[in-house]
């Protein structure tokens, strides 16, 4: 017989609310046996996980005890490899955070000593209302009329070129003035040749 407690559940034992997995005691979680929230792996005790046997948040891979890691293992934050009893490393079983390296070079600088440019404008898709919708993207989206409207999708770099334009002068010269700033690189990746207006 199963027991669901919680209110929405489609699995079974959850004490939450919202699980479709099965023994959770948080809420909206996809996954199993996790007493945070909004977790789609399994075993978690934080929240928003998409990995396993997490402690903390935000995290992709397994077994962290700090937050927003992609990688396993990692007791500190922000890491992408494993561990690491550290804050934003890439390697392997480190304990002091190293320096970034920038445009293929090392800065000498740790993450918190850069004037990090704001990246929050940069979008690879975004909703457009269907009164903002051309004609032509509603004949290629006819469920418009039902949705009130349709994701709109960019390559890489047109998301870059919509950024650059939107983006404030100062915004853009804190990308100006990152360390080892090379237009050549940036373009490369970017699109975006800096040297002209």
């Amino acid at each position: 017989m199963f027991s669901i407690t919680g209110r929405g559940n489609s699995g079974y034992n959850n004490s939450g609310n919202y699980n479709s997995g099965r023994g959770n005691s948080g809420d909206d979680n996809s996954g199993h046996c996790n007493s945070g929230n909004h977790n789609s792996g399994n075993y978690n005790s934080g929240h928003y996980n998409s990995g396993y046997r997490n402690s903390n948040y935000y995290n992709s891979g397994d077994n962290n005890s700090g937050h927003y890691n992609s990688g396993h293992c990692n007791s500190g934050n922000f890491n992408s490899g494993y561990g690491n009893n550290t804050d934003r490393s890439a390697g392997l079983f480190n304990t002091e955070e190293g320096t970034v390296r920038c445009f293929n070079r090392d800065s000498g600088k740790k993450w918190h000593e850069i004037d990090h440019p704001d990246m929050r404008g940069f979008k690879l898709c975004e909703w457009i209302s269907a009164s903002l919708m051309t004609e032509d993207e509603k004949k290629r989206h006819p469920d418009f009329e039902t949705t009130g409207g349709y994701l709109r999708e960019y390559t890489y770099k047109q998301a870059w070129a919509n950024f650059w334009a939107e983006t404030s002068e100062e915004n853009r010269k804190k990308f100006l003035n990152l360390p080892n700033f090379d237009a050549d690189t940036f373009r490369a990746i970017t699109g975006i040749d800096v040297t002209k207006n």
